[in-house]
Protein backbone atom coordinates (compact mmCIF):
# COMPACT_ATOMS: atom_id res chain seq x y z
CA UNK A 1 0.00 0.00 0.00
CA UNK A 2 2.63 2.28 0.69
CA UNK A 3 4.44 1.86 -2.83
CA UNK A 4 1.04 2.97 -4.68
CA UNK A 5 0.74 5.74 -1.57
CA UNK A 6 3.93 7.02 -2.70
CA UNK A 7 3.55 6.77 -6.24
CA UNK A 8 0.43 8.76 -6.34
CA UNK A 9 2.01 11.31 -3.93
CA UNK A 10 4.98 11.89 -6.18
CA UNK A 11 2.48 12.18 -8.92
CA UNK A 12 0.49 15.47 -7.15
CA UNK A 13 4.03 17.03 -6.56
CA UNK A 14 4.61 16.67 -10.09
CA UNK A 15 3.29 19.89 -12.46
CA UNK A 16 0.27 20.70 -13.18
CA UNK A 17 -2.09 18.05 -14.41
CA UNK A 18 -4.34 18.81 -16.05
CA UNK A 19 -9.28 4.60 -33.17
CA UNK A 20 -10.29 2.14 -39.04
CA UNK A 21 -11.88 2.90 -35.85
CA UNK A 22 -14.41 0.20 -34.18
CA UNK A 23 -17.94 -0.18 -35.97
CA UNK A 24 -19.00 -2.94 -33.00
CA UNK A 25 -17.05 -4.09 -30.14
CA UNK A 26 -17.07 -8.18 -29.81
CA UNK A 27 -18.43 -9.60 -26.75
CA UNK A 28 -15.22 -10.63 -25.75
CA UNK A 29 -15.18 -8.01 -22.52
CA UNK A 30 -15.61 -9.42 -18.87
CA UNK A 31 -18.61 -9.80 -17.11
CA UNK A 32 -19.36 -10.49 -13.51
CA UNK A 33 -19.16 -13.76 -13.30
CA UNK A 34 -15.64 -13.73 -15.07
CA UNK A 35 -14.40 -10.57 -12.54
CA UNK A 36 -11.66 -11.08 -10.05
CA UNK A 37 -12.59 -9.32 -6.89
CA UNK A 38 -9.59 -7.73 -5.62
CA UNK A 39 -10.95 -8.83 -1.62
CA UNK A 40 -8.24 -7.18 0.07
CA UNK A 41 -9.10 -3.93 -1.49
CA UNK A 42 -12.82 -4.03 -0.55
CA UNK A 43 -12.11 -3.53 2.89
CA UNK A 44 -9.82 -0.38 2.49
CA UNK A 45 -11.77 2.99 2.65
CA UNK A 46 -12.48 5.12 -0.06
CA UNK A 47 -10.42 5.79 -1.68
CA UNK A 48 -7.31 3.73 -1.20
CA UNK A 49 -9.46 0.44 -2.10
CA UNK A 50 -9.81 2.10 -5.88
CA UNK A 51 -6.23 3.40 -6.04
CA UNK A 52 -5.04 -0.30 -4.66
CA UNK A 53 -6.87 -1.76 -6.67
CA UNK A 54 -5.64 0.04 -9.88
CA UNK A 55 -2.21 -0.14 -8.64
CA UNK A 56 -1.89 -3.89 -9.06
CA UNK A 57 -3.50 -3.89 -12.14
CA UNK A 58 -0.79 -1.45 -13.49
CA UNK A 59 2.20 -3.24 -11.69
CA UNK A 60 0.74 -7.04 -12.20
CA UNK A 61 -1.12 -7.08 -15.64
CA UNK A 62 0.63 -9.74 -17.48
CA UNK A 63 -0.56 -7.49 -19.98
CA UNK A 64 1.78 -4.90 -19.49
CA UNK A 65 5.05 -6.96 -19.51
CA UNK A 66 4.95 -6.86 -23.16
CA UNK A 67 3.06 -3.29 -23.96
CA UNK A 68 3.16 0.04 -22.53
CA UNK A 69 0.06 1.56 -20.46
CA UNK A 70 -0.94 4.99 -19.98
CA UNK A 71 -3.90 6.03 -17.10
CA UNK A 72 -4.76 9.09 -15.43
CA UNK A 73 -8.05 8.78 -13.21
CA UNK A 74 -9.61 12.16 -12.10
CA UNK A 75 -11.57 12.56 -9.27
CA UNK A 76 -14.42 15.60 -10.16
CA UNK A 77 -15.56 16.66 -7.03
CA UNK A 78 -13.09 16.01 -5.00
CA UNK A 79 -11.06 17.95 -8.02
CA UNK A 80 -7.97 15.46 -7.71
CA UNK A 81 -6.19 13.25 -9.22
CA UNK A 82 -6.95 9.50 -7.55
CA UNK A 83 -4.48 7.48 -9.34
CA UNK A 84 -1.96 8.14 -12.16
CA UNK A 85 0.46 5.75 -14.31
CA UNK A 86 2.69 6.98 -17.15
CA UNK A 87 -0.03 9.91 -17.09
CA UNK A 88 2.37 12.17 -19.41
CA UNK A 89 3.39 9.50 -21.85
CA UNK A 90 2.62 10.76 -25.68
CA UNK A 91 0.63 8.28 -27.26
CA UNK A 92 -1.75 7.48 -30.34
CA UNK A 93 -5.17 8.05 -29.19
CA UNK A 94 -6.89 6.01 -31.69
CA UNK A 95 -11.11 6.84 -31.86
CA UNK A 96 -10.41 8.69 -28.49
CA UNK A 97 -9.15 11.32 -30.70
CA UNK A 98 -12.80 12.39 -31.12
CA UNK A 99 -12.85 13.39 -27.84
CA UNK A 100 -10.70 16.07 -28.50
CA UNK A 101 -12.51 16.70 -31.89
CA UNK A 102 -15.85 17.17 -30.22
CA UNK A 103 -15.08 19.02 -27.33
CA UNK A 104 -12.74 21.69 -28.95
CA UNK A 105 -15.97 21.95 -31.54
CA UNK A 106 -18.00 22.63 -28.54
CA UNK A 107 -15.65 25.57 -27.08
CA UNK A 108 -14.61 27.29 -30.66
CA UNK A 109 -18.33 26.82 -32.40
CA UNK A 110 -20.74 26.58 -29.69
CA UNK A 111 -23.96 23.89 -28.90
CA UNK A 112 -26.31 25.84 -31.89
CA UNK A 113 -23.85 25.22 -34.53
CA UNK A 114 -25.42 24.29 -37.89
CA UNK A 115 -23.82 21.75 -40.79
CA UNK A 116 -25.12 22.99 -43.61
CA UNK A 117 -25.22 22.11 -47.85
CA UNK A 118 -27.24 24.78 -49.84
CA UNK A 119 -28.60 25.06 -53.72
CA UNK A 120 -28.83 28.05 -55.32
CA UNK A 121 -29.99 29.15 -59.05
CA UNK A 122 -28.95 31.95 -61.73
CA UNK A 123 -30.26 31.61 -64.72
CA UNK A 124 -33.59 32.70 -66.33
CA UNK A 125 -37.11 31.21 -66.32
CA UNK A 126 -39.05 31.02 -69.88
CA UNK A 127 -42.15 29.30 -69.00
CA UNK A 128 -41.15 26.24 -67.29
CA UNK A 129 -37.85 25.93 -69.18
CA UNK A 130 -35.08 26.94 -66.32
CA UNK A 131 -31.77 28.29 -68.41
CA UNK A 132 -28.58 28.81 -66.33
CA UNK A 133 -26.81 27.01 -63.46
CA UNK A 134 -28.04 25.30 -59.82
CA UNK A 135 -25.44 25.18 -57.93
CA UNK A 136 -24.70 23.23 -54.96
CA UNK A 137 -22.58 24.63 -51.97
CA UNK A 138 -21.41 21.84 -49.95
CA UNK A 139 -20.32 22.88 -46.07
CA UNK A 140 -19.18 18.98 -45.53
CA UNK A 141 -22.67 17.98 -44.12
CA UNK A 142 -21.80 14.35 -43.25
CA UNK A 143 -25.73 14.01 -42.38
CA UNK A 144 -27.10 15.17 -45.59
CA UNK A 145 -28.54 12.47 -47.05
CA UNK A 146 -30.42 11.55 -50.44
CA UNK A 147 -33.75 12.44 -48.51
CA UNK A 148 -32.35 15.54 -48.22
CA UNK A 149 -31.10 15.93 -52.24
CA UNK A 150 -34.88 14.57 -53.13
CA UNK A 151 -36.07 17.77 -51.46
CA UNK A 152 -33.86 19.31 -52.91
CA UNK A 153 -35.12 18.38 -56.51
CA UNK A 154 -38.72 18.69 -55.09
CA UNK A 155 -37.74 22.04 -54.60
CA UNK A 156 -36.65 22.73 -57.97
CA UNK A 157 -39.53 21.31 -59.36
CA UNK A 158 -41.88 23.46 -56.90
CA UNK A 159 -40.55 26.48 -58.73
CA UNK A 160 -42.74 25.75 -61.69
CA UNK A 161 -39.20 24.36 -63.48
CA UNK A 162 -39.94 21.13 -65.63
CA UNK A 163 -37.03 21.82 -67.85
CA UNK A 164 -33.53 22.44 -67.50
CA UNK A 165 -31.11 23.71 -69.97
CA UNK A 166 -27.65 24.55 -67.90
CA UNK A 167 -25.00 23.39 -65.76
CA UNK A 168 -25.45 21.53 -61.81
CA UNK A 169 -22.40 23.39 -60.56
CA UNK A 170 -20.59 21.54 -57.22
CA UNK A 171 -19.05 24.52 -55.01
CA UNK A 172 -16.65 22.72 -53.38
CA UNK A 173 -14.29 25.59 -52.17
CA UNK A 174 -15.32 25.43 -48.65
CA UNK A 175 -12.17 23.10 -47.67
CA UNK A 176 -8.84 22.21 -49.48
CA UNK A 177 -8.44 19.43 -52.55
CA UNK A 178 -7.29 17.14 -49.96
CA UNK A 179 -9.01 13.69 -50.69
CA UNK A 180 -7.52 12.17 -47.22
CA UNK A 181 -6.14 13.45 -43.94
CA UNK A 182 -2.62 13.21 -42.90
CA UNK A 183 -0.88 9.98 -41.62
CA UNK A 184 -3.59 8.14 -43.28
CA UNK A 185 -2.62 4.27 -44.58
CA UNK A 186 -2.72 3.97 -48.28
CA UNK A 187 -4.51 0.88 -47.79
CA UNK A 188 -7.52 1.05 -45.58
CA UNK A 189 -11.10 2.00 -47.35
CA UNK A 190 -10.82 5.80 -46.42
CA UNK A 191 -14.01 8.28 -47.27
CA UNK A 192 -13.17 11.20 -49.64
CA UNK A 193 -13.26 13.76 -47.28
CA UNK A 194 -15.13 16.33 -50.03
CA UNK A 195 -17.45 18.93 -48.64
CA UNK A 196 -20.18 17.90 -50.72
CA UNK A 197 -21.16 14.66 -49.93
CA UNK A 198 -24.58 12.49 -49.96
CA UNK A 199 -24.79 9.53 -48.05
CA UNK A 200 -21.15 10.10 -47.07
CA UNK A 201 -20.48 9.29 -51.27
CA UNK A 202 -18.73 12.70 -52.77
CA UNK A 203 -21.21 12.02 -56.51
CA UNK A 204 -23.99 14.53 -55.09
CA UNK A 205 -24.23 16.21 -58.97
CA UNK A 206 -24.65 12.93 -60.74
CA UNK A 207 -26.91 11.81 -57.97
CA UNK A 208 -28.90 15.54 -57.94
CA UNK A 209 -29.33 14.76 -61.96
CA UNK A 210 -31.04 11.84 -61.31
CA UNK A 211 -33.29 13.28 -58.43
CA UNK A 212 -34.31 16.17 -60.64
CA UNK A 213 -35.58 13.72 -63.72
CA UNK A 214 -37.28 11.52 -60.85
CA UNK A 215 -39.42 14.40 -59.59
CA UNK A 216 -40.30 14.75 -63.19
CA UNK A 217 -37.69 17.76 -64.76
CA UNK A 218 -36.13 17.21 -67.60
CA UNK A 219 -32.47 17.12 -67.45
CA UNK A 220 -31.42 16.13 -70.95
CA UNK A 221 -29.61 19.11 -71.93
CA UNK A 222 -27.56 19.11 -68.62
CA UNK A 223 -23.83 19.64 -67.95
CA UNK A 224 -21.89 18.88 -64.76
CA UNK A 225 -19.28 21.08 -63.42
CA UNK A 226 -17.05 22.38 -60.53
CA UNK A 227 -17.05 26.09 -59.60
CA UNK A 228 -18.05 28.94 -57.33
CA UNK A 229 -21.41 30.57 -56.21
CA UNK A 230 -22.03 33.78 -58.20
CA UNK A 231 -22.14 36.60 -55.86
CA UNK A 232 -26.19 37.44 -57.49
CA UNK A 233 -27.46 33.70 -57.44
CA UNK A 234 -31.19 32.73 -55.53
CA UNK A 235 -31.17 30.64 -52.62
CA UNK A 236 -33.36 27.98 -53.38
CA UNK A 237 -32.80 25.85 -50.56
CA UNK A 238 -30.61 24.78 -47.35
CA UNK A 239 -30.41 21.73 -45.46
CA UNK A 240 -29.50 21.40 -41.90
CA UNK A 241 -27.89 19.39 -39.15
CA UNK A 242 -26.75 20.48 -35.99
CA UNK A 243 -23.33 19.77 -34.02
CA UNK A 244 -25.86 16.88 -31.28
CA UNK A 245 -26.95 15.15 -34.60
CA UNK A 246 -23.12 14.68 -35.74
CA UNK A 247 -21.77 14.38 -32.53
CA UNK A 248 -24.28 11.37 -31.94
CA UNK A 249 -23.13 9.08 -34.54
CA UNK A 250 -19.65 10.55 -34.53
CA UNK A 251 -19.34 9.23 -30.57
CA UNK A 252 -21.44 6.60 -30.25
CA UNK A 253 -21.03 4.95 -33.77
CA UNK A 254 -16.95 6.08 -34.17
CA UNK A 255 -17.32 7.45 -37.27
CA UNK A 256 -14.57 8.69 -38.76
CA UNK A 257 -15.94 10.65 -41.65
CA UNK A 258 -18.37 12.13 -39.39
CA UNK A 259 -15.14 13.60 -36.82
CA UNK A 260 -13.56 14.66 -40.15
CA UNK A 261 -16.53 16.43 -40.92
CA UNK A 262 -16.30 17.83 -37.74
CA UNK A 263 -12.72 18.55 -38.09
CA UNK A 264 -12.82 20.39 -40.89
CA UNK A 265 -15.83 22.43 -40.00
CA UNK A 266 -13.91 23.22 -37.37
CA UNK A 267 -11.14 24.66 -39.58
CA UNK A 268 -13.62 26.42 -41.63
CA UNK A 269 -14.31 28.48 -38.50
CA UNK A 270 -10.81 30.17 -38.64
CA UNK A 271 -12.11 32.76 -40.97
CA UNK A 272 -9.54 31.85 -43.63
CA UNK A 273 -10.78 29.74 -47.20
CA UNK A 274 -10.11 27.35 -47.96
CA UNK A 275 -10.46 25.34 -44.95
CA UNK A 276 -6.74 23.79 -44.18
CA UNK A 277 -6.17 20.96 -41.15
CA UNK A 278 -3.80 23.15 -39.88
CA UNK A 279 -6.48 25.87 -38.76
CA UNK A 280 -8.26 22.99 -37.02
CA UNK A 281 -4.81 21.98 -35.06
CA UNK A 282 -4.39 26.03 -34.68
CA UNK A 283 -8.11 26.32 -32.81
CA UNK A 284 -7.90 23.08 -30.94
CA UNK A 285 -4.13 24.14 -29.49
CA UNK A 286 -5.40 27.20 -28.55
CA UNK A 287 -8.36 25.55 -26.12
CA UNK A 288 -5.10 23.24 -24.85
CA UNK A 289 -2.66 26.47 -24.17
CA UNK A 290 -5.71 27.53 -22.30
CA UNK A 291 -6.32 24.63 -20.21
CA UNK A 292 -2.50 25.23 -19.19
CA UNK A 293 -0.63 22.61 -21.20
CA UNK A 294 1.42 23.54 -24.19
CA UNK A 295 -0.52 22.73 -27.48
CA UNK A 296 3.03 22.32 -29.08
CA UNK A 297 3.74 19.20 -27.06
CA UNK A 298 1.10 17.09 -28.66
CA UNK A 299 0.60 16.08 -32.32
CA UNK A 300 -3.00 16.73 -34.24
CA UNK A 301 -2.88 15.38 -37.85
CA UNK A 302 -6.68 14.56 -38.19
CA UNK A 303 -10.21 14.72 -36.46
CA UNK A 304 -10.87 10.91 -36.12
CA UNK A 305 -7.45 9.30 -34.91
CA UNK A 306 -7.36 7.27 -37.91
CA UNK A 307 -4.11 8.71 -38.58
CA UNK A 308 -0.38 7.67 -37.76
CA UNK A 309 0.70 10.87 -36.22
CA UNK A 310 -1.71 11.85 -33.86
CA UNK A 311 -0.02 11.72 -30.45
CA UNK A 312 -1.89 12.71 -27.08
CA UNK A 313 -1.50 12.02 -23.46
CA UNK A 314 -4.10 10.78 -21.01
CA UNK A 315 -3.46 13.77 -19.09
CA UNK A 316 -4.38 15.83 -21.79
CA UNK A 317 -7.18 13.59 -22.24
CA UNK A 318 -8.39 14.42 -18.37
CA UNK A 319 -7.60 17.80 -18.81
CA UNK A 320 -9.91 18.09 -21.79
CA UNK A 321 -12.84 15.49 -19.75
CA UNK A 322 -12.58 18.26 -16.95
CA UNK A 323 -13.14 21.14 -18.85
CA UNK A 324 -15.64 19.56 -20.30
CA UNK A 325 -17.53 18.91 -16.80
CA UNK A 326 -16.47 22.05 -15.88
CA UNK A 327 -18.43 24.29 -18.62
CA UNK A 328 -22.02 22.46 -18.22
CA UNK A 329 -22.33 24.21 -22.02
CA UNK A 330 -20.19 21.69 -23.42
CA UNK A 331 -21.01 18.54 -20.31
CA UNK A 332 -24.52 18.93 -21.66
CA UNK A 333 -24.15 18.07 -24.86
CA UNK A 334 -21.29 15.98 -25.09
CA UNK A 335 -22.04 13.69 -22.32
CA UNK A 336 -25.14 11.89 -24.17
CA UNK A 337 -23.09 11.61 -27.46
CA UNK A 338 -20.90 8.93 -25.44
CA UNK A 339 -21.51 4.98 -25.85
CA UNK A 340 -22.89 3.88 -22.49
CA UNK A 341 -21.25 0.45 -21.33
CA UNK A 342 -23.41 -2.63 -21.38
CA UNK A 343 -26.23 -0.61 -23.15
CA UNK A 344 -24.94 1.69 -26.64
CA UNK A 345 -22.75 2.29 -29.37
CA UNK A 346 -19.24 0.56 -29.16
CA UNK A 347 -19.75 -0.39 -25.62
CA UNK A 348 -23.02 -1.85 -25.91
CA UNK A 349 -21.52 -5.26 -25.76
CA UNK A 350 -18.74 -3.99 -22.92
CA UNK A 351 -19.22 -4.63 -18.81
CA UNK A 352 -22.31 -6.18 -19.14
CA UNK A 353 -23.77 -7.25 -15.58
CA UNK A 354 -20.98 -5.54 -13.60
CA UNK A 355 -21.13 -2.29 -11.34
CA UNK A 356 -20.15 -0.77 -14.63
CA UNK A 357 -22.91 -0.98 -17.14
CA UNK A 358 -25.08 1.91 -17.44
CA UNK A 359 -22.58 3.77 -15.57
CA UNK A 360 -19.33 4.56 -17.71
CA UNK A 361 -19.95 6.63 -20.63
CA UNK A 362 -16.61 6.68 -22.69
CA UNK A 363 -15.40 6.84 -26.05
CA UNK A 364 -13.62 3.84 -27.06
CA UNK A 365 -10.26 3.52 -29.59
CA UNK A 366 -9.11 0.79 -31.40
CA UNK A 367 -6.43 0.35 -34.27
CA UNK A 368 -3.29 -1.67 -35.10
CA UNK A 369 -1.11 -1.93 -32.10
CA UNK A 370 -3.65 0.42 -30.10
CA UNK A 371 -6.69 0.18 -27.41
CA UNK A 372 -7.69 3.29 -25.82
CA UNK A 373 -10.92 4.61 -22.97
CA UNK A 374 -11.73 7.96 -22.12
CA UNK A 375 -14.69 9.37 -20.43
CA UNK A 376 -17.19 9.34 -17.43
CA UNK A 377 -18.12 7.21 -14.94
CA UNK A 378 -19.77 7.63 -10.57
CA UNK A 379 -17.72 5.55 -8.14
CA UNK A 380 -19.24 3.96 -5.28
CA UNK A 381 -19.40 7.12 -3.17
CA UNK A 382 -21.38 8.95 -5.60
CA UNK A 383 -17.70 11.22 -6.68
CA UNK A 384 -18.40 11.86 -10.42
CA UNK A 385 -15.34 10.86 -12.15
CA UNK A 386 -13.44 11.40 -15.52
CA UNK A 387 -10.54 8.97 -16.77
CA UNK A 388 -8.34 8.16 -19.82
CA UNK A 389 -7.07 4.59 -20.59
CA UNK A 390 -4.18 3.95 -23.15
CA UNK A 391 -2.99 0.30 -23.78
CA UNK A 392 -0.42 0.93 -26.58
CA UNK A 393 1.92 -1.93 -28.14
CA UNK A 394 -1.24 -4.47 -27.58
CA UNK A 395 -1.76 -7.38 -30.42
CA UNK A 396 -4.93 -8.35 -29.58
CA UNK A 397 -7.80 -5.66 -29.16
CA UNK A 398 -9.53 -7.93 -26.83
CA UNK A 399 -6.41 -7.58 -24.52
CA UNK A 400 -6.56 -4.03 -24.07
CA UNK A 401 -10.54 -4.11 -23.55
CA UNK A 402 -10.28 -6.80 -20.82
CA UNK A 403 -8.04 -4.48 -18.82
CA UNK A 404 -10.28 -0.78 -19.65
CA UNK A 405 -13.07 -3.22 -18.30
CA UNK A 406 -11.60 -4.05 -15.89
CA UNK A 407 -10.51 -0.57 -14.30
CA UNK A 408 -14.17 0.73 -14.86
CA UNK A 409 -15.27 -1.88 -13.23
CA UNK A 410 -12.80 -0.73 -10.11
CA UNK A 411 -13.67 2.13 -10.34
CA UNK A 412 -17.50 1.74 -10.30
CA UNK A 413 -18.00 -0.63 -7.64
Amino acid sequence: MKKYAFLLLAFLLNAPLWAQMEDTEPADSIESDTLMVDTLAADLPWPQNVQQQLGRLASDSPLLQTSQLGLLVWDLTADSALFAHNARQTMRPASTMKLVTAISALHHLGRGYQFRTSLYRKGRLDGRTFTGDLTLVGGMDPAFDITDLRDFAYYVHHLGIDTLQGRIVADLSMKDTLKWGEGWCWDDDNYTLSPLLVGKKANVPERFVAELARSGVVVADVSLARGYLASDAQLVATCEHSLDVVLQKMMKESDNLYAEAVFYNLAASYGSRPARAIYARTLIKQLVNHLGLRGDDYRFADGSGLSLYDYVSPELMVALLRYAWQQPVIYEHLLPSLPIAGEDGTLKKRMKKTAAQGNVQAKTGTVTGISSLAGYCTAANGHRLCFCIINQGVMHGRDGRNFQDRVCVALCQ
